[in-house]
């Protein structure tokens, strides 16, 4: 197997579209454990830990543009976690130290899991996706990016560069269940804002659907939220829980969340 290192967005595209049945690979945490068990083959990888494009964060009129390589350990910390504390809270959660270090944003939406712990706090805040190949780019909103189970709207030929987000400085938060506390796939999750300038509450949850799912109520219905969260999730039974289980905890969550937020 090749593996290319490109030092930027053009040439990375370019290898992408010379190399259509290539995998793009940063932190690894997804596509080396694909290859470790035989469940892809790949000709080639392109190494985007070059492309200083996709590094970092900026600040650009209001707007928080979140490079596709941010690790979760830097969206713990520093002004992202400032904006965006129900991202950095669901961060915290995610694997070991090594795999904060190494997991990044446009990984979690390139996998595009219903479990995936970044998508239900980017969801919340209304978050875009920006993407590019050699064809031009474009922007998707995220609730349109991620369309099923490990499924999403890109192209052969296209890459996730950055996560666009007007953050609200909403009451916010993010939890999830598992069987421990730490290195888990989560049973479900849910990250929760309690927005009084819109009169809006919105949960966005994982891991109890095809794909993370918004639900959205006024502030006076709170009381009934819970209820309506869970009844909006359409959960499997497998190895990891019940789709009973997954409803219950899911309105658990929900009321926790509330109450955290309105703390």
């Amino acid at each position: 197997m090749d593996v290319h290192s490109p030092t930027t967005l053009d040439e990375a595209l370019r290898l992408k579209s010379e190399l259509p049945d290539a995998r793009f690979v940063q932190g690894g945490t997804d596509v080396l454990v694909e290859l470790n068990f035989d469940r892809s083959r790949p000709p080639a990888l392109i190494n985007l830990n070059e492309v200083g494009e996709l590094q970092g964060f900026a600040r650009e009129n209001g707007t928080l543009v979140l490079g596709a390589g941010l690790t979760y350990a830097l969206a713990m910390q520093g002004p992202v976690a400032e904006a965006l504390p129900a991202l950095a809270e669901a961060s915290r959660t995610v694997g070991s130290p090594q795999i904060r270090n190494r997991g990044t944003i446009g990984g979690n939406l390139g996998t595009a899991s219903p479990a995936g712990d970044a998508i239900p706090p980017l969801l919340v805040e209304h978050a875009e996706v920006d993407i590019a190949s050699l064809r031009g780019e474009r922007r998707v909103a995220l609730h349109d990016f991620v369309v099923g189970v490990k499924k999403n709207v890109l192209e052969p030929d296209e890459l996730v560069v950055s996560v666009r987000v007007e953050p609200t400085r909403a009451r916010q938060t993010f939890m999830k269940v598992g069987p421990r506390n730490a290195m888990v796939i989560s049973v479900c999750s849910l990250a929760l804002e309690l927005d009084r300038e819109r009169g809006e509450l919105r949960a966005a949850f994982g891991s109890a659907a095809p794909t993370v799912r918004l639900v959205t109520a006024p502030l006076d219905e709170a009381d009934g939220f819970p209820e309506l969260v869970a009844s909006s999730a359409s959960p499997i039974d497998d190895v990891r829980g019940t789709a009973a289980y997954r409803r219950h905890a899911l309105e658990v969550l929900t009321r926790r969340a509330i109450e955290r937020c309105q703390a």
